[in-house]
């Protein structure tokens, strides 16, 4: 029987550990990054700013250069639509803003009735860009936001039938 060959190997060709471990660091540092960006993310856009038409500018938070939900009341007589786009003022504590709205905001969406519009407002147009009407339809809204509802009842035009 011949004795093992026990002389030492020349350094190169053992892969080192430092080496081996690169591949799979990279891996969980892309990871952790993509997964940074990914919560970033959402947390700037679910955190939008909840205000009435005349807090705009004047309440902190509800800058125009920021991401807004916007309550106020629908302007009789203001609503026009050329299929593609939907524009109407919201009004609320004498204060009115205009909001162009891409597409139809369907369901029970009206003159006189208080809504929430989603959105930013275009520096170029002066104009609130709504990319989501919501309508008060439900006493879970109405329990939740009793207050201001209240308010925007006692602003509301009297719908003409």
């Amino acid at each position: 029987m011949t004795a093992p060959d026990l002389t030492p190997r020349p350094v190169d060709s053992v892969p080192s550990r430092r080496r081996r471990r690169i591949g799979p660091t990279l891996i969980l540092i892309v990871a952790i990054v993509a997964g940074g960006v990914v919560v970033t993310q959402f947390l700037t856009s679910a955190v939008d700013y909840y205000c009435n038409v005349d807090e705009v500018g004047q309440r902190d938070g509800c800058d125009p250069d920021r991401r807004l939900r916007l309550q106020g009341t629908v302007t009789e007589g203001s609503v026009t639509s050329d299929g593609l786009t939907t524009r109407f003022d919201i009004e609320f504590a004498d204060a009115v803003i205009g909001v162009d709205y891409d597409g139809e905001p369907g369901g029970i969406f009206k003159e006189c009735i208080p809504v929430v519009v989603h959105g930013y407002f275009d520096s170029d147009r002066d104009r609130f860009l709504g990319d989501r009407v919501e309508v008060k339809h439900s006493d879970e809204y109405v329990s939740v936001n009793d207050a201001r509802l209240s308010e925007a009842r006692e602003s509301a035009c009297q719908p003409s039938a």
